[in-house]
């Protein structure tokens, strides 16, 4: 399987199976069909004979047979919030339920089950999520020192990570954060009008200076993280006034779903267009765009059949101690799998790009590994395939 595709004039060539991007004149790319070669040539011959071009797929024997070890948690450790986001998947942070806050004794659950289900595995992660984290802010940094003296005992690693919107930050949270998070997410959607419209009014001006004080000596991994929407279907100004305030590592997400400004298949074709002039914005400025960059080498090919790991490598747990799949499940009875005292009881489906209809014939399986398994629908996939084409052209000019 091939993938041919142009941006800015140049004419790039995925190879799909062997991973292999080649850049061709008009005349080789003209003759790359879907199947074979339409007229012989020498040099796109040999690529054939070496497997590096229409290479064949012979990795369905490597899909996992068994269930593996956890190694990351998402711990909801606030189901509640101090603001009410128009796109917000969790209900203004109560999950379709009620406010509630993660007691230490909970989260000291979740940790040993961590530890004591990861097997062999020495990096593990933990996201400290919401609603919004800072709402439970000593309980967070319970957590942590817990944590991390649990992990010197087992031998383990915890890489810590907390997404947060900002209200609440001061200086002591940043002195901690920037000592113990290896990956702090900041939400901000941009432009002062866009992130005020969706996020609430006065909010831009209230947490940007917050934001700036506390990635200005971070030494470890941040990312601002913003929402895009039907409203705002011209992101890229976003990013740049996202680049302005002096951010590099920028995010920003498509709002998918039953919401007022999600995106809808109308907005497709300008948001193709607006991703390409995100990747050159990207390119002359040095920016780290998340969903652009791929790794040095990929992602081994066990991890690419397997996905996101949701239900098996990765679980999210509720204030009560409930176990879910993902994060995105929190709140839906019938995706609870387990409970922290008597672990993973139900097991989650798990897809692979084998099983899921959608990804059998999609050039795209091996970068999106399967796709989210809670939000995958023919809109996140085509966003998913175009980003990445953008990401390959990206590479290709390095």
């Amino acid at each position: 399987m091939i993938h041919k595709f142009t941006i800015d004039n140049k004419n790039l060539v995925l190879d799909v199976n062997s991973n292999s991007l080649y850049e061709m004149d008009k005349s080789e790319f003209d003759l790359c069909g879907e199947n074979g070669l339409l007229a012989p040539n020498n040099e796109l011959q040999e690529l054939i004979i070496n497997d590096k071009l229409y290479s064949k797929n012979d990795y369905e024997e490597f899909v996992p047979k068994e269930r593996g070890e956890v190694k990351a948690l998402c711990l909801n450790i606030a189901h509640d919030c101090n603001l009410r986001c128009k796109y917000c998947f969790a209900d203004g942070g109560e999950y379709q339920g009620k406010s509630e806050l993660m007691s230490f004794e909970v989260a000291k659950k979740a940790i040993d089950f961590l530890i004591s289900n990861s097997g062999d595995i020495h990096n593990l992660e933990v996201d400290f999520f919401g609603g919004e984290p800072l709402m439970n802010w000593e309980v967070v940094k319970e957590t942590v020192e817990y944590g991390d003296g649990q992990a010197i005992k087992f031998n383990k690693n915890i890489r810590w990570t907390l997404t947060t919107n900002g209200i609440l930050l001061d200086d002591e949270k940043i002195e901690f954060i920037n000592e113990h998070m290896s990956n702090l997410v900041l939400s901000l959607d941009g432009r002062k009008e866009i992130n005020d419209e969706m996020r609430g009014k006065g909010g831009h001006e209230k947490i940007v200076p917050k934001f700036q004080n506390a990635v200005r000596n971070r030494e470890k991994d941040y990312y601002i993280r913003g929402t895009y929407t039907a409203k705002n279907l011209d992101f890229l100004e976003d990013v740049k006034h996202i680049y302005e305030l002096g951010f590099k590592n920028i995010s920003m997400e498509p709002m998918v779903g039953d919401f007022e400004w999600a995106i809808k298949d109308e907005h497709l074709e300008r948001i193709k267009a607006e991703y390409e002039k995100l990747a050159k914005f990207v390119v002359e400025n040095d920016i780290n765009y998340f969903h652009f960059m791929l790794p040095e080498h990929s992602p081994c090919i066990i991890k690419r059949l397997s996905g996101c790991g949701a239900g098996c490598e990765y679980l999210a747990i509720a204030p009560n101690g409930d176990v879910y799949s993902c994060h995105q499940f929190v709140g839906q009875n019938d995706k609870i799998v387990g409970k922290l005292e008597s672990g993973v009881t139900k097991h989650f489906p798990q897809k692979n790009i084998y099983t899921n209809e959608k990804c059998v014939d999609c050039w795209v399986k091996f970068y999106c590994c399967g796709g989210c398994q809670a939000n995958q629908t023919d809109i996140t996939c085509e966003i998913m395939r175009k980003r990445t084409e953008c990401a390959l052209w990206v590479k290709s000019l390095s």
